[in-house]
């Protein structure tokens, strides 16, 4: 794309397949553990291919609900680039290939917030793990609105601390089952469900704005 002048390049820029869903030959790929030291094999699809990368995340959650939730971050990448002859072929894969750094958010205690493929009005949606994770989210917000958090910070808290995405069962017809690991060490309070409920300790202080 780099490369293109002219026709072929205003031609690139109208019908070019962009990179902010990921695709086969990488893309928009948001993966929290992708930090200093990772590896990635990217298959390379057409002669004398070029290579881009940029939107530096300091911290996000799995999936980046939020869409530009992340916490944004300028910096440089220091890379160094080899090149498998053949490899896509010699390992059989079509899509990345990524080797995460040890370097990554690390928590031992969690709660994992299930959703399943039917959505807010009941609907059925067999199997489809995104109305899944969207479950997985609301159950999130909803009990985090218990403690105090508004809507507006209980999302902006998922889209930017490093929770994590699984999913948990696809197995199982008709539902999908997708869930949410929050991170409870990341909370300077108990958020662990208990008899006597949950206890409102935010007070609302802290603006989030609002989006229509």
């Amino acid at each position: 794309m780099g490369r293109l002048q002219g026709e072929a390049a205003v031609a690139a820029a109208k019908e070019g397949a962009r990179t902010v869903p990921p695709r086969d030959h990488g893309g928009n790929c948001d993966i929290k553990n992708l930090t200093k030291g990772s590896k990635i094999f990217f298959p390379v699809y057409v002669k004398d291919g070029g290579l881009s990368m940029g939107d530096l995340h300091f911290s996000q959650g799995d999936g980046e609900i939020t869409f530009c939730g992340a916490i944004e971050m300028a910096g440089y990448l220091d890379i160094k680039v080899s090149l498998i002859k053949d490899g896509v072929k010699k390992y059989g894969i079509k899509n990345p290939l990524f080797q995460p750094s040890p370097l990554t958010p690390n928590y031992r205690d969690f709660l994992v917030f299930e959703g399943i493929s039917v959505d807010e009005q009941g609907k059925q949606h067999y199997l489809d793990v995104q109305v899944a994770y969207r479950q997985a989210c609301l159950n999130a917000i909803e009990y985090l609105k218990k403690f105090g958090y508004s809507g507006e910070q209980a999302v902006s808290i998922l889209g930017t601390a490093p929770v994590e995405a699984h999913i948990s069962g696809v197995v199982d017809i008709p539902n999908a089952c997708a869930t949410l690991w929050l991170p409870t060490e990341i909370f300077d309070f108990d958020l662990k469900p208990n008899a006597n409920g949950p206890v409102k300790i935010i007070t609302g202080d802290v603006d989030v704005a609002k989006t229509s």
